[in-house]
C-alpha cells in the first residue's frame, strides 16, 4: 500500500543512511502523500524499525507503513550494503519525522582505522629509525 511512497523517498533515505555514520538524521516527511495512500489513523502513523545484521529485529506486522518501507529497503542492493555494515534504527513519529540513527559494528570500527594507519611525519630523504 505504501510502497510506491517509500520509493519516492528511497534516494533521499540512501543519502541520510550514509550520513547518519557521523550523526543521527531526520528527514521531514510530506504528510499529504501517506494520508491519501490510507485512510488516517487515530494512533498516527509512528513506528520503530530495527536493522540488525541486515534484518529487521522487531515485530512490526501492525504497521504496514513500516512493513512496507522495511520491504522497499531491504529490496535495494545499496541500503542491504549499508545494512550488512551497521546497525540502524529507523523511526517515525507522529509529525512525520523519520528519524535514522545508525549503531556502528565494532568491526567496522577496528576495520577503519586498520585502513588508515598513523604515519610518522618523516622529511623526505630522512631515515625514520
Amino acid at each position: 500500500m505504501y510502497t510506491q511512497i517509500w520509493n519516492k523517498y528511497l534516494p533521499i533515505i540512501r543519502i541520510l543512511l550514509k550520513r547518519s555514520l557521523t550523526a543521527d538524521q531526520v528527514l521531514n516527511l510530506n504528510t499529504t502523500d501517506f494520508e491519501r495512500a490510507g485512510a488516517a489513523r487515530k494512533s498516527g502513523y509512528k513506528f520503530a524499525i530495527h536493522f540488525v545484521n541486515s534484518r529487521v529485529d522487531n515485530i512490526i506486522s501492525a504497521s504496514p507503513l513500516a512493513k512496507d518501507l522495511a520491504a522497499v529497503l531491504l529490496d535495494d542492493s545499496v541500503v542491504r550494503e549499508l545494512f550488512s555494515r551497521n546497525d540502524y534504527d529507523i523511526t517515525m513519529n507522529a509529525k512525520f519525522h523519520l528519524a535514522i540513527k545508525c549503531h556502528v559494528k565494532a568491526e567496522a570500527i577496528v576495520e577503519t582505522e586498520t585502513d588508515n594507519p598513523v604515519t610518522e611525519d618523516v622529511a623526505p630523504g630522512e631515515d625514520k629509525g
